[in-house]
């Protein structure tokens, strides 16, 4: 059983989702770079997800946990969080009517292991019109988001099919998750033993 979980990410869609699966945890975020040279998708959230989480684990050597780190690819090429609207519309131009690649690296550190992994989702965007581009950036929404969008909120207008883990698209996949730590002797479900 968990007496002292973290989860090292300030994101409130990862909030969200441990808090809905009955899971109980406390926040702290690292101060670690996210600006790490260029890898491929896959390798620069793993890669993020551990640094995260390692920076954590350091302080607090008593607990257990988790990081994760969400991008989006787009024919290789990530699209992190936009910086202004201006940049969030250009994001979704690119990603109009196309598939992409959601990518999250998570993290678990229990009982003095460290073990990763990283999730694919694919999306694909609908047709849009300019008008859809331009409303949907101007609300801001997709602001502090991979990619530019949410796949929970307006932005579940934007997109017409996904292959893969719903939840790995909102930042967290869970199922993975769930069997990293149980891989390393962290049952985050006690609830589910009956």
């Amino acid at each position: 059983m968990v007496t002292d979980l973290i989860l090292a990410s300030g994101s409130p869609r990862r909030r969200e989702l441990l808090g809905k699966l009955g899971v109980s945890f406390r926040v702290r975020v690292s101060d670690v770079d996210e600006d790490i040279p260029e890898l491929d998708p896959a390798r620069f959230v793993e890669t993020l997800a551990r640094e995260k989480a390692g920076a954590i684990a350091v302080l607090e050597t008593d607990a257990s946990v988790i990081a994760a780190d969400t991008t989006v690819a787009l024919e290789g090429r990530i699209l992190n969080k936009p910086a202004d609207i201006e940049e969030n519309a250009e994001f979704i131009e690119h990603l109009n009517g196309r598939w992409h690649e959601v990518y999250t690296g998570i993290c678990v550190v229990h009982a003095g292991q460290t073990l990763s992994a990283v999730e694919l989702t694919r999306v694909k965007f609908r047709d849009l019109s300019q008008a859809e581009i331009r409303g949907y950036a101007a609300s801001g929404e997709g602001l502090d988001k991979a990619g530019g969008y949410g796949i929970q909120e307006l932005g579940m207008a934007l997109v017409e099919r996904i292959e893969g883990d719903f939840f790995n698209v909102m930042g967290l996949p869970v199922v993975r998750l769930i069997a990293l730590a149980r891989s390393v002797g962290l049952e985050l479900l006690p609830w589910m033993r009956g």
